[in-house]
């Protein structure tokens, strides 16, 4: 693929069996990097060559970032933070390499140790820095796209042992002679003990060590396709597989109203002997004239199984029962000769009969596979060729960051804080804890406020970095969780556009991280976010009534501009309705509901909290919305600055099943100068539709200042028994 933003910069992507290629022209310097995976150690090496067309040498600076786990995808996915303390960092001078092992928590743990160095070949123009500690290398309230680091002048400052947050980080200047080549290979090896790790590092910091992997690599991507007899046509179509498998697409899944129907508990799998644990890939298949396509499939399950890609192949039979079962036959002696053993962690083969399970489960199949194949439609080239035709939607570019406001004049006023320590302090009498982030100095940690009720709750960060959930904070989550210490992301956001001159503001300091104060003050069962900018005074109020399962949200725009404003508030929420976003997003279905007008969210596939439905709405007041993520970050894009806040087009309106989602809602206003206006939005969860209806239109009558008072009142008397002065 290729893709560029003119003709002084042009990137090109290109992926072979054995390898991918990368490589970008700007102005008078070219790179090309190579990743590629060793075929004799348990090592990958990424080579990156830099060449200048210019007459004079150029000295450039090379960075590698890479974020440590060491333990399994899920241990890691259920708790990072906690799962991340347990692995400490070292340098190795005589190596230039930075290696951390994980200690183990039982006797029974497998030890893994890993490391990263790099080999030049060019001249040095500056020693190596590494850095080990994620905190320091992307600075806390950020993220890689302005990590502290990449800044002009900053250096890595050598940050090793328990880190907490641990990454890998090297970074090497060289100088590039007029019209020269440098060459810089960062090698990533892991080894069972610290002594085979050191082998490794030693027999691969040489120049030639790349060379020889990647000579082996090829060989090993020929042997297999070799010994599997799969020509390159079939390889590159299992390999163009591997991404909807990976990240759901609904390109290749089924129709959206056959995902809808089918769509059902995960637990309806397990009669048929398929888990749902693994990504699915269905082939139905009527006629044993296709019978091609079924050796077809399972020489793309043994393909997967040699890289390592876990996948469940569902062959389902669906040719009219009679006394002679010639297809399901020739299914089974397909599935007898192919060379592959099932189970471990390849996934499995599972050949059923239509007519011998329940129309519900069938449908259930279609609904959640990743990838649905007719055998009848050719072969799996022949497919993807046209699914990928009939995609003919323009793809978005990419999203801009947001504009970064001066800060205002005259910004939020403080009132003096108790025990004040230059980001924080205590407000009325103690009850109020105030962090006030100004300028570029962030707290040391996410300062979090907890509120909840008996059946919801929600945790915010002074940055408006919040999660919510219902029932169960593991496995009920209804927008994400990052546990994420440095960077502190959020699920959850509130944007207001100016339509007139395109300015984007949030009340709250994420996701924006615009420039001016931002104060937040955490009470006992709530949290308040107050803001200036753009001539707007913005207050942000959030809470959970004593009962009702949801969080309330009180957006209060005044404007102090002294001119009429136009304004568009968009409220915007990742729907998770499970343990994790990853695990449930392509499970979710999303509508707006018809009598409300509100926005509905469904996970019929968690078994846990099953039949729930997940709610947002602005109060009956919004005059648009959309369920899709891609559309509405634009493909690429990110929280910052999604596309569809930054063109000011109206909400797509687009729901249904199949989609990547998230709960968006949009309300225009206008305000006269001096005007302020007040908009109520509403994110929670009920067992049924008729009860979220119910709950829905009592909040719209609901006096929620009261509402707000019964929850103070409520703490002011659990918490305001004892007193302590100090």
């Amino acid at each position: 693929s290729v893709e560029g933003a003119g003709d002084d910069d042009q990137r090109e992507v290109q992926f072979f069996e054995d390898r991918v290629g990368f490589s970008r022209r700007q102005g008078t310097l070219s790179t090309a990097m190579d990743v590629l995976v060793s075929g004799e150690d348990d090592a990958e090496v990424r080579r990156v060559a830099i060449t200048s067309t210019s007459r004079r040498p150029r000295e450039v600076e090379l960075t590698s970032y890479a974020e440590l786990a060491l333990t399994t995808p899920a241990a890691d996915a259920a708790h990072p933070a906690f799962a991340r303390m347990f692995v400490p960092t070292e340098y190795l001078p005589e190596f230039g390499a930075v290696i951390a092992t994980r200690r183990p928590r039982s006797p029974d743990e497998t030890p893994v140790w890993a490391a990263h160095f790099l080999v030049v070949e060019g001249e040095l123009s500056a020693a190596m820095e590494f850095e080990t500690d994620r905190a320091a290398f992307v600075g806390r309230d950020n993220d890689l796209s302005s990590a502290q680091a990449l800044i002009a002048g900053s250096r890595l400052e050598g940050g090793v042992g328990t880190v907490l947050d641990p990454v890998f980080a090297l970074r090497q200047r060289v100088t590039i002679p007029a019209g020269g080549t440098v060459k810089l290979a960062f090698w990533t090896v892991v080894a069972p003990t610290r002594d085979a790790l050191t082998d490794l590092i030693d027999r691969h910091h040489d120049r030639n060590a790349f060379d020889r992997a990647r000579t082996l690599a090829w060989i090993q991507a020929q042997v297999q396709l070799r010994h599997l007899a799969i020509t390159p046509v079939q390889a590159a179509g299992f390999q163009r597989l591997t991404a909807p498998i990976l990240c759901s697409d609904m390109r290749f899944r089924a129709r959206a109203d056959l995902v809808a129907t089918g769509a059902g508990k995960q637990s309806a799998l397990w009669p048929m002997g398929v888990s749902g644990d693994l990504p699915i890939v269905l082939l139905r298949i009527d006629d044993a004239a296709d019978i091609a396509r079924v050796h077809e499939m399972l020489l793309a399950q043994e393909y997967w199984r040699g890289k390592g890609l876990a996948v469940d192949l569902v062959i389902l039979n669906e040719h009219p029962a009679s006394y002679v079962q010639g297809l399901q036959t020739g299914i089974e002696a397909a599935l007898r000769g192919s060379r592959a053993p099932d189970g471990g962690g390849g996934g499995q083969t599972h050949a059923l009969r239509a007519d011998l399970i329940s129309p519900e489960a069938r449908s259930l199949l279609i609904s959640v596979a990743r990838v649905h194949l007719v055998a009848r439609r050719g072969t799996l080239a022949e497919q993807i060729a046209a699914i990928l035709a009939d995609d003919i939607g323009e793809e978005a570019p990419p999203a801009t960051r947001a504009r970064q406001l001066p800060a205002t004049a005259s910004p939020p006023a403080v009132e003096e804080l108790e025990f004040f320590n230059g980001i924080g302090g205590f407000a009325r009498q103690g009850r109020e804890y105030v962090t006030i982030l100004d300028g570029s100095i962030p707290t040391p940690a996410p300062w979090i406020n907890v509120i909840a009720n008996d059946s919801l709750g929600f945790h915010v960060s002074a940055t408006g970095s919040t999660s919510t959930w219902a029932g169960n904070s593991r496995e009920n989550r209804l927008t994400p969780w990052s546990n994420d210490a440095v960077a502190d992301p959020t699920g959850e956001a509130f944007y207001i556009r100016d339509d007139a001159t395109g300015e984007v503001f949030s009340p709250t300091f994420a996701p924006l991280r615009q420039a001016g104060r931002h104060i937040a003050r955490h009470g006992f069962g709530y949290s308040r976010f107050q803001h200036q900018a753009g001539g707007i005074c913005l207050d942000l109020l959030q809470f959970v009534p004593l009962a009702d399962p949801v969080k309330i949200s009180r957006l209060t725009l005044r404007n102090l501009s002294g001119q009429p404003r136009r304004l568009t508030v968009i409220s915007y929420a990742e729907p998770v309705m499970g343990p994790s976003r990853a695990g449930s997003a392509p499970f979710l279905t999303t509508e707006r509901d018809g009598e409300t007008g509100a926005l509905f969210a469904r996970n019929p596939w968690n078994t846990a909290f099953p039949d729930r439905v997940m709610f947002v709405d602005l109060a009956g007041a919004q005059s648009g919305f959309t369920a899709d993520r891609t559309g509405f970050l634009g493909r690429g894009g990110a929280r910052t600055m999604p596309l569809a806040v930054s063109q000011g087009q109206p909400l797509a309106g687009r729901a249904g099943s199949g989609l990547d989602p998230c709960m968006a809602l949009e309300r225009k206003v206008e305000l006269a100068p001096g005007a302020q206006i007040v908009i109520d939005h509403f994110l929670g969860q009920t067992v049924s539709v008729e009860d979220a209806r119910t709950l829905i239109c009592r909040l719209r009558k609901t006096d929620l200042d009261a509402a707000l008072a019964e929850v103070e009142a409520h703490w002011a008397a659990v918490l305001g028994t004892v007193q302590i002065e100090t």
